[in-house]
């Protein structure tokens, strides 16, 4: 008999097809009741994958080692949080994650597309299900979380890796996988766009909140993702270039290009084929990233799986996804309309440099993940793509985007006259330089051009952001009145700039002005690392629930004066015989204090690194903020009516 938790995937697999087939069949033969299916049959999806998900954690909580992926992930010694977010701390139950995420996705546009037209919601309902019978075959065929193998040592489980025994576990691949499986529906939507015919600026209204969200979540993901590896891994760095971290910022790259895209189509009826093109890449970049981190073709300390049959499935379902989007744009392409005339000085044009130089970021780290593989391919040798590639050619590129948010905001869409904003551009350049300079020299007693760079182009945006707020009120108004007057959606607008540049700011002072040192301390000695002097005061023994080890205290002086005590301490998990390294913290908005025992050199004797490392709190201030920013701009209120009230919109805009 399966167990119930197969079963479900069984069931939801044929829910699946009928989800794809039905409603398709119901648009063609203009049955408004095989169209209405499509709502209760995502509704059933949803439950069947939601019980298979459930059943799987159950399995976990009470250990049933019967099963291999239990056995291979959990341990009866481990704490009970860690048996719960277990279920997706390996390929196969973090596949289920990946499909239950896709399912609550539908879920939400069955209930949030009620007022769009029925041929429209029930042919994107079709394509997300057509998506979900691929990843759910690809699950029973090639990822089963229900495996059995009755011969395996049942006694205590192999252990979840220790590495995932933390709360980043729980956090981190629910939102980046909300991210990734997001950009489903703004790619399900285009298909159905084009499916129907429905090739409007109105229909093209419904994309953007689901493109927004799913941006939003993939921001947050890879913000929890890097604050992550920065306190797990021992290492001191907040992004590596490891090809599954730029799996996820390539996505994360064109789906900002998409919202900017989709306000052009929005407002002007502008890009709407470039529209169209980057929802359908954006989604495809997500399943490319899928491939990337389950197929094993690159190394990486994030990677799920090494089999190259899962690979090889995940490269049909990416080749089956981007080729049934690009052979409908074909077909239809000569439906679409667009705005041909484009001035140069208009909020489109700055939206379209905009996209430009993030397509050219995104295709430069798409290049730089994939070239060793290609080469390898290829046969012509073995190559790797470091750090050095990846900072050579995106910094620049980053610069030139902040150069282009500075004054895109101030112009207006259509035609625009660069003397209207003259004189603010004027302004913003000169302060920027002043303060850029000025800044840099007074943090560090000189000046270092890339800093002065970096740090005058985000107040470059950040004075746009200012003059863009006064210059969209009335006349009359003060700035107060003027920032009362912004929607929700020009809040979102104007906090996503300033959370890059609040990120940017971040990278720019931690990445020049960092200390690093890797001493050998005995008890009793003290290191000095700038003004922080720290003093290594015990060492003892510890034991928690399935793991021993030493915990060090440290004293840190401030100037000679103390500060704080801080406990770093070096795990060995008794399972699985794995060290691992827990980091002591002292977290400020200024530097950060970051101390991690490496390994026993001598008796009382450990290599310790110590670092401090400033500003580095605002890389992840700037996501929290970008994502922030995300929900705001879906809470405005032009995406929560109905299509009448479009309509009027549009009349009245056009007016």
């Amino acid at each position: 008999m399966l167990p119930l938790g197969q079963l479900a995937l069984y069931l939801a697999l044929g829910v699946s097809i009928a989800l794809f087939v039905l409603p398709l069949i119901g648009i063609k033969l203009r049955s408004p009741q095989l169209m209405y299916s499509a709502r209760p049959l995502a509704i059933w999806l949803f439950v069947l994958v939601g019980f298979s998900f459930v059943y799987l954690g159950h399995l976990f909580w009470i250990s049933d080692f019967s099963y291999s992926y239990v056995f291979q992930n959990s341990n009866t010694k481990l704490p009970d949080i860690y048996k719960i977010t277990a279920i997706w701390g390996g390929h196969e139950g973090s596949m289920l994650l990946w499909v239950f995420t896709l399912t609550a996705w539908m879920l939400g546009v069955v209930f949030v597309t009620r007022k769009m037209p029925l041929e429209l919601s029930s042919a994107t309902l079709a394509v997300l299900g057509g998506i979900t019978v691929g990843f759910i075959a690809f699950l029973i065929f090639t990822s089963d979380p229900f495996g059995r193998n009755l011969t395996l040592d049942l006694y205590d489980g192999r252990d979840l890796n220790p590495l995932l025994q933390d709360v980043g576990l729980i956090i981190h691949p629910p939102l980046l996988y909300m991210g990734y499986v997001g950009f489903a529906v703004p790619y399900a939507f285009m298909c159905a766009i084009l499916l129907t015919g429905h090739i409007d600026r109105l229909s093209i209204r419904w994309v953007r909140p689901w493109a927004l969200a799913a941006w939003g979540f993939l921001t947050l993901g890879i913000t929890v993702g890097s604050w992550w590896a920065y306190y797990e891994l021992g290492w001191g760095g907040w992004w590596f270039w490891d090809p599954v971290e730029n799996a996820s910022l390539i996505p994360w790259i064109l789906g900002a290009a998409l919202i900017h895209s989709l306000a052009a189509t929005e407002k002007r009826k502008a890009f709407t084929l470039w529209t169209v093109i980057i929802a359908i890449l954006t989604f495809c970049l997500s399943v490319l990233g899928t491939f990337l981190v389950r197929s094993g073709v690159l190394t990486s300390v994030h990677s799920f799986a090494a089999d190259p049959s899962r690979g090889q499935f995940i490269l049909m379902l990416l080749a089956i996804v981007t080729l049934f989007g690009f052979i409908l744009l074909l077909f239809r392409s000569h439906k679409i309309r667009q705005e041909s005339h484009l001035s140069l000085v208009s909020k489109e044009s700055g939206i379209l440099f905009n996209n430009i130089f993030l397509s050219v970021a995104c295709f430069v780290v798409l290049l730089g993940t994939l070239y060793p593989l290609i080469v390898d391919i290829l046969q012509i040798g073995k190559i790797s793509v470091g750090e050095g590639y990846f900072n050579e050619y995106t910094v620049p590129i980053t610069m030139l985007i902040l150069v282009v948010l500075g004054f895109t905001p101030l112009l207006r869409f259509k035609d625009d006259k660069f003397s209207r904003i003259k004189t603010p551009l004027i302004i913003m350049a000169v302060s920027s330089i002043i303060l850029g300079f000025a800044t840099n020299y007074l943090y560090v007693g000189r000046l270092d051009l890339w800093v002065v760079l970096g740090l005058t182009l985000s107040y470059w945006v950040i004075f746009g952001i200012l003059f863009e707020i006064k210059m969209n009120g009335r006349k009359s108004d003060n700035y107060f009145q003027a920032i009362k007057r912004q929607t929700l959606s020009r809040w979102g607008m104007n906090l996503g700039h300033l959370g890059l540049v609040v990120t940017i700011i971040g990278i720019t002072l931690t990445s020049h002005y960092s200390d690093e040192q890797d001493r050998l301390v005995r008890v009793g000695e003290t290191v000095q690392v700038r003004e922080y002097g720290f003093e290594l005061l015990a060492l003892e023994d510890i034991q928690g629930s399935n793991y021993v080890g030493t915990k060090g205290t440290i004293q840190v002086y401030q100037n000679g004066k103390p500060l704080r005590m801080m406990y770093p301490e070096k795990r060995t998990y008794t399972v699985s015989g794995m060290p691992i390294s827990e980091v002591a913290l002292r977290p400020s908005l200024i530097d950060d204090l970051y101390v991690a025992m490496a390994e026993e050199r001598a008796e009382n004797a450990w290599a310790i690194r110590l670092y401090v490392k400033p500003f580095v709190r605002w890389i992840w201030l700037g996501g929290l903020i970008i994502s922030f920013a995300a929900l705001l701009s879906i809470l405005d209120r032009r995406y929560r009516i109905g299509r009448k009230q479009l309509q009027t919109d549009s009349v009245t805009q056009e007016s």
